[in-house]
């Protein structure tokens, strides 16, 4: 393409008006604010909120990006700005991708983090292909995140404000992926930044509450959902030691979590205990000191590579990673096993670190993602 007009601010060699672009709509103020934002820059905005599951029943649910709420107040932003605005049913294509897995892998003992799993298999794979349908040059969400163009290409990078910062929830995004996303406000400085363009915007929602649940998990209660997903999953058994012996009685594993130590019924000891492992074929929940629930070495697969080169190819590195979304990143050494398995050496041990979460990969010194992978069971 001849470069007849300067990059616009999506990075395309022509004028915004000629430039289309679809932007992923949950309802809340930081998609809001991407598609007002690109609505008034002159952007060819096309405005889609996914509907992911029965939207009647979370009408009077808050603190979810999905429910029909959120889509009533996409739309009304979609009316306000003057462009375009359709909702999708992905139900079937969110159960299947996304609730079956967490349902499975929760009842095995792991820790599943569905947001994850929705990005990578709806939002940037059949959304991404529907916005491709609709001919958009790109599509740009509101995550906290930041793409920059490195000597290879587009990079991922993480947001400019750490406590808003979504690159754990975007690892698995591919470099393919990659080239048509856009993020507007991975560069902000703090979510008042935010808020401000939304009244600035003159849009409803500025002061809407961030959403806090898993979209399908109402107040934080897994094994509600569990049990309904899974009827009979919430079998009684027993919690043990170590050592096998019995302390106490649970009424179904699918109530506890690596680390947890509230809850468990066991009375009259002299130190605490901790849950440090799940044994669903037992039925156990095996019981134990906060030391055993350190860990050092962490096996990985499923690895998505942002890095330079190719994975397979790498000698082990020092990197960064994060085995959960609320913590920082912390130093480890990166020891690749195959083109997707690792092993990840932990500088300093991590409590709790459990199947079923992921581990992502920083760049030591920077910002940039390398990708990352899911632990897949314990040491």
């Amino acid at each position: 393409m001849p470069l007849d007009h300067a990059l616009n601010s999506l990075g395309f060699a022509k004028p915004p008006s000629e430039t289309r672009v679809v932007v992923a709509m949950s309802g809340g103020v930081d998609s809001s604010v991407v598609a007002a934002q690109l609505a008034e820059e002159g952007y060819d905005v096309v405005g889609v909120t996914l509907q992911l599951y029965d939207h009647g029943a979370a009408l009077a649910k808050k603190g979810a990006c999905c429910a029909g709420r959120d889509i009533h107040d996409a739309r009304r932003v979609a009316e306000d700005m003057g462009f375009p605005h359709y909702v999708l049913d992905y139900e079937n294509v969110f159960k299947d991708a996304v609730i079956d897995e967490f349902a499975d892998s929760y009842l095995a003992g792991a820790t599943p983090v569905p947001c994850i799993r929705c990005n990578e298999r709806v939002k940037f794979k059949d959304l991404l292909n529907t916005a491709k349908d609709l001919e958009a040059d790109c599509m740009a969400t509101g995550h906290y995140i930041q793409r920059m163009v490195g000597d290879q290409g587009p990079e991922l990078h993480s947001a400019a404000d750490a406590a808003k910062d979504q690159s754990y929830f975007l690892f698995s995004t591919t470099p393919e992926q990659l080239d048509y996303l856009r993020f507007p406000l991975g560069h902000h400085a703090s979510k008042d930044e935010t808020r401000a363009l939304a009244r600035k915007y003159g849009l409803a929602l500025a002061d809407k509450p961030d959403s806090q649940d898993i979209c399908f998990v109402p107040n934080g209660n897994y094994a509600s959902v569990i049990e309904k997903l899974r009827p009979g999953a919430a079998e009684p058994g027993d919690i043990v030691d170590t050592e096998g012996n019995v302390l106490g009685q649970h009424n179904g594993v699918l109530h506890y979590t690596i680390g947890q130590r509230r809850g468990l019924g066991i009375g009259g000891l002299a130190d605490p205990l901790y849950v440090v492992k799940l044994d669903v074929d037992a039925r156990h929940v095996i019981v134990g000191s906060k030391e055993l629930l350190a860990t050092r070495t962490v096996p990985v697969r499923e690895i998505n590579w942002l890095g330079d080169g190719g994975f397979d190819d790498m000698r082990e590195r020092a990197i960064r990673v994060k085995v959960r979304s609320t913590k920082p990143p912390t130093d480890a050494i990166l020891r690749p096993l195959s083109p997707t398995t690792a092993e990840v050496d932990l500088l300093v041990a991590e409590e709790g670190v459990s199947p079923g979460q992921a581990c992502v990969f920083y760049e030591t010194g920077g910002s940039r993602i390398l990708g990352g992978g899911w632990i897949w069971r314990g040491y």
